[in-house]
């Protein structure tokens, strides 16, 4: 089995700068470090972790990092910025079979597009809230079954999705 978890970035701040270059917001730092510690608590620590080359990506990575208690590898790619679900779709696929657990950072909307394109839609609670809204910050877990090269629609299980305003639904 593997672990993708999908990690939208946290909240930004809106200064006079290129949209490539904003930085998080308070808010967003303060969130972050909460997110990176469920992932902590809860075992979801990734093998490797591929972050949109965004400033508000990199810092939210940066702070998910400092909670999390472990540094894998990370890769910068700039396709996860203004990425849709065919760009993240790429990503995931071109991952080492080495890694089971992969962390991508990236924006909406296709960070929520592909979890919802990925997620057994019969799961109706998580699929549900995903649909409904996927905030910044928040990240969602899926377990699939097979090779990174072969994710098609609905082949995985959402297993938890995480808000850090308002924590992980009980299962």
């Amino acid at each position: 089995m593997r672990q993708l978890m999908i990690l939208r970035h946290a909240k930004s701040a809106w200064p006079d700068v290129p949209d490539h270059e904003r930085p998080l917001a308070d808010r967003g730092r303060r969130a972050a470090p909460r997110t990176g510690r469920w992932l902590r608590d809860t075992g979801n620590i990734p093998d490797h972790v591929v972050c949109s080359t965004a400033r508000r990506a990199y810092e939210t990575w940066q702070l998910v990092e400092g909670a999390l208690g472990a540094s894998p590898p990370v890769t910068y790619d700039e396709r996860l910025y203004a990425a849709d679900r065919a760009d993240v779709l790429a990503v995931i696929r071109e991952t080492p079979d080495w890694v089971a657990r992969l962390l991508i950072v990236g924006h909406d909307p296709g960070v929520p597009d592909v979890t919802l394109h990925l997620a057994d839609p019969a799961q109706d609670d998580l699929f549900d809230q995903v649909r409904t809204k996927f905030p910044t910050g928040a990240v969602a877990i899926l377990r699939l079954p097979d090779a990174w090269t072969t994710v098609d629609p609905g082949c995985a299980t959402l297993t938890h999705f995480f808000t850090p305003r308002r924590g992980a639904p009980r299962p």
